[in-house]
């Protein structure tokens, strides 16, 4: 099977927890602080196989979640950071933000790395916050969270020279003749649902990889028939050999096959259509052939377009159009990835908001009053202190002036609620 879309979801470890702790020795009755940080939670990874060919490890395993880091322990001893999740995909990858659509990375090279989720930080613990005038903190930081999104693989094949046309015009048979592939060949419709790459070894001629791909309707830049599916494989292609069946024996036209080909790549993308592209004329074995031979050479002439008769059956003219084909690509260089508008996370911030309730409180929430609760012990007059600083680094304080906050009236944090004190 071939699956060549994947949308998955991938989650960075969480950071470990800081410790509170204090030394406890003999003859050291009063020790001082020594709780260790957290460990960092462990990547999520993409990593480049040759070995891979599809996307099908994907397409059953939806989840994929990193280990967090180890909580820090006394003696400052730090916890043990999570392993980072190594997922393999094969060269060709296109990673994408699902939410988005934003490429995050594109994976083409055996080795290549790209770090779509990183873990979360660890927590310090009390040991870091203690300080002349807070020699005992009891308090330490929760760690943070690693970092999740839902994601889309998309996997493009990196082929050379791609076969394109309609379906049941002989390119399967075409890449069975010159390369050692032995893809599905039958006289019908859509045949091949998924493209077959080979590799082209003639004598005399660099070789070079041939993909035969799916073949392609009118409407398949809105996703008609194999649509979508086949013109992803021809993007990254150098050069096009546009297979045409000229026997006639379907009732088809070569040349507005040839014309109705190309406006469905030109609709898709002009980079795509634009392409340096050879006509291999096939079928030209079949009685009653030579007719729409002459009149197809006659049209591409006018467009500069070179045509070779071939017969794929009886492998008549494959040789000099390999060949051909070898030459041409030398001329032709290697494209880099197109640059695309890449995805850039967004800094992880801890927000919060402050509201006016019912019964006159002022009510502070979200993910900063969470994580200042989690780190603070609030019946600890040290941990209070810190906690009121916090405040007033971050502009609470001033900001509960503004709306007007005078003593006495309450203060609600979670379960907590305090009363106001200028």
């Amino acid at each position: 099977m071939f699956v060549d879309v994947a949308k998955i979801y991938v989650k960075a470890g969480d950071g470990g927890n800081g410790s509170v702790s204090f030394r406890r020795e003999k003859y050291v009755p009063f020790g001082g602080p020594d709780g260790g940080d957290g460990g960092d939670g462990g990547d999520i990874v993409f990593v480049v196989d040759n070995g891979m060919r599809t996307l099908l490890d994907f397409k059953y395993k939806k989840k994929y979640e990193a280990q967090s880091g180890a909580n820090g322990a006394g003696s400052n001893m730090f916890g043990r950071d999570g392993e980072d999740l190594i997922l393999k995909v094969p060269p060709g990858t296109v990673i994408r933000d699902a939410e988005t659509n934003r490429i995050i990375a594109d994976l083409t090279k055996e080795g290549q790395r790209a770090t779509v989720a990183k873990g979360g930080r660890g927590g310090r613990g009390n040991a870091r916050f203690a300080t002349p005038t807070r020699q005992a903190p009891d308090f330490a930081e929760p760690g943070m969270p690693g970092e999740e999104r839902w994601v889309v693989l998309e996997l493009k094949l990196l082929a050379d020279v791609g076969l394109i046309g309609f379906p049941n015009v002989g390119k399967s048979t075409i890449l069975s003749m010159v390369t050692g592939a032995k893809p599905k060949i039958a006289n019908y419709h859509f045949t091949t649902l998924t493209p077959n790459l080979g590799v082209v070894d003639i004598h005399g001629a660099k070789g070079f990889v041939l993909a035969d791909i799916p073949g392609l309707i009118e409407g398949a830049h809105e996703g008609v028939g194999l649509g979508i599916e086949f013109l992803r494989h021809v993007e990254r292609t150098r050069l096009l050999v546009h297979v045409i069946d000229v026997s006639g024996i379907e009732g088809r036209d070569p040349v507005d096959d040839f014309y109705k080909i190309n406006e469905e790549l030109k609709l898709y993308s002009e980079k795509l259509a634009n392409k340096p592209q050879l006509v291999a004329a096939n079928k030209s074995d079949i009685p009653g052939s030579e007719e729409n031979l002459k009149r197809l050479k006659e049209e591409m002439d006018k467009i500069g377009i070179k045509v070779f008769k071939i017969s794929a059956a009886t492998n008549q003219g494959l040789r000099e159009l390999m060949l051909y084909v070898s030459s041409l690509l030398d001329t032709i260089p290697v494209e880099e990835a197109e640059e695309e508008e890449m995805f850039i996370p967004e800094e992880k911030r801890f927000t919060y908001e402050i509201k006016r309730d019912d019964d006159g409180a002022f009510v502070i929430s979200g993910s900063f009053v969470d994580r200042l609760l989690m780190s603070a012990n609030i019946y600890d007059s040290e941990s209070l202190k810190y906690f009121h600083k916090v405040l007033e680094k971050h502009g609470i304080i001033q900001k509960l002036k503004d709306m007007g906050i005078e003593d006495g009236d309450t203060v609600r944090m979670n379960d907590f609620e305090f009363e106001f004190v200028e």
